[in-house]
């Protein structure tokens, strides 16, 4: 059994979907061409071609398709138009080495890295994507210090991600990257002798992304989203748009609750404004129900996916903590912090180590202190708010809208110091 599932995993499937797909939207017609790509045969080495490895698993075939031709206008909103390809206009030239040949979860990872990269402009930055979330985003003085900071903001699940990079790819970049286990790394250019070294890694699929040039003005387009379900059936939906361009687009929290105005009393820093702008556009790629803590541009702790506010805004604490006294663990002693507590365990390591570890990340509360909590929606109660302003947070963003609004208001006027709040007056799920 064992074998024929890591076979499953090596298998590159044959897909019977159709070379070209054309979608109507009443009278406006939108034609698709099957994106595929010439690989060595395993039993002969002739090159074939072929689409993606299969699905989200093994044994679901899958296929990737750029839209050719068609420009669609429903409404006030024009869509993204052909000729504006980034995943989905992937060529074999771009694909700069296949590695394993690419399935639909590879290039959906690199797809939301897209999605939130087009608001990073600021500086060099990186986004590692797991499963089609972050696990670290990071800005740096450099393309290295950028990756080093998203890399270990959450270091265990960066382990077999995508990294998405906004500048050429450079060699001091590359061989950072060779010393950890990507599945995919894309950047709009890679410079002499980098591809090279992430060559070391023999799996790693290696991409450039063509108009990264342009990756910002894909803030501003929509593109039509498509669920379908298990009946056969579909639901259709706009893209949504981040309203959020500056810090300037956000309003001081204040609400009218039975004729009393309760308004945020500390106006926030130019250094919380940044980090505000920022979480709240790492938060434009995040799944819903999600809560996330980010400090002087980098993730401190991501909760995604939950089902209730203040559960997922404690999962972000706790993974705070968690990744936080990895860091330190592995920066101190090489060392995962699983490794060295099971080393503990069985007497191989002193204790002493790992008190250690756990008494400074217990007395810098996992890196928490001075960061921005963001929320995807509004806080229906005051007590998500609360579980991290006891952790220090200093900032806090969220939509606004609730009829609690006033109580989390109170809260960060009664924390000590004071915690400020902007509201962004939209809601970002994103399932």
């Amino acid at each position: 059994m064992g074998k024929d599932i890591k076979k499953m995993y090596r298998t590159v499937m044959d897909d019977h979907f159709p070379a070209e797909m054309t979608i109507s939207f009443g009278d406006q017609t939108l034609i698709y061409r099957k994106r595929t790509w010439k690989i060595s045969d395993d039993k002969t080495g002739d090159l074939i071609e072929k689409g993606l490895r299969y699905g989200e698993n093994p044994g679901q075939e899958a296929a990737l398709y750029e839209l050719v031709n068609g420009n669609l206008a429903l409404g006030n909103c024009r869509f993204v138009e052909q000729g504006k390809g980034l995943v989905s206009a992937i060529t074999e030239e771009e694909m700069l080495r296949s590695g394993k040949h690419p399935g639909k979860i590879n290039l959906t990872d690199v797809d939301n890295a897209l999605n939130i990269m087009k608001y990073l402009t600021a500086g060099p930055a990186v986004v590692i994507v797991k499963h089609n979330n972050p696990c670290g985003v990071a800005y740096g003085t450099g393309l290295s210090n950028a990756y080093k900071k998203a890399n270990m903001a959450d270091r265990i699940a960066a382990f077999g991600g995508c990294a998405l990079f906004n500048r050429s790819m450079d060699l001091a970049t590359a061989e950072m990257i060779s010393e950890n286990y990507l599945e995919v790394v894309a950047a709009p250019d890679f410079e002499e002798g980098t591809v090279d070294v992430l060559a070391k890694r023999s799996s790693l699929r290696v991409i450039r992304i063509g108009r990264m040039d342009k990756l910002s003005e894909y803030s501003h387009m929509r593109f039509i989203d498509i669920k379908s379900l298990i009946d056969g059936g579909m639901i259709v939906q706009q893209s949504p748009l981040n309203a959020i361009k500056t810090s300037e687009d956000f309003s001081i929290a204040s609400t009218v609750y039975q004729g009393k105005t309760s308004t945020i009393k500390r106006e926030p820093t130019v250094e919380e404004y940044a980090d505000m702008l920022f979480g709240w556009q790492v938060e434009q790629g995040v799944t819903s129900n999600s809560v996330i803590y980010v400090k002087n541009g980098v993730t401190v702790g991501i909760g995604t996916g939950e089902q209730d506010r203040v559960g997922v805004a404690e999962i972000g604490i706790f993974k705070a903590y968690t990744k936080f006294a990895d860091a330190l663990c592995f920066k101190r002693h090489s060392l995962p912090y699983k490794e060295l507590e099971l080393a503990v365990e069985k007497g191989k390591k002193d204790r002493g180590l790992l008190r250690q570890i756990d008494n400074e990340t217990k007395e810098a509360k996992g890196g928490l202190i001075g960061s921005c909590m963001v929320s995807d929606a509004f806080f229906p109660f005051r007590d998500g708010v609360d579980v991290a302003i006891r952790e220090g947070i200093s900032a806090i963003v969220h939509p606004g809208g609730s009829l609690r609004d006033f109580e989390a208001i109170e809260a960060c006027n009664e924390a000590n110091p004071p915690v400020t709040m902007v509201f962004t007056g939209q809601r970002a799920f994103k399932h």
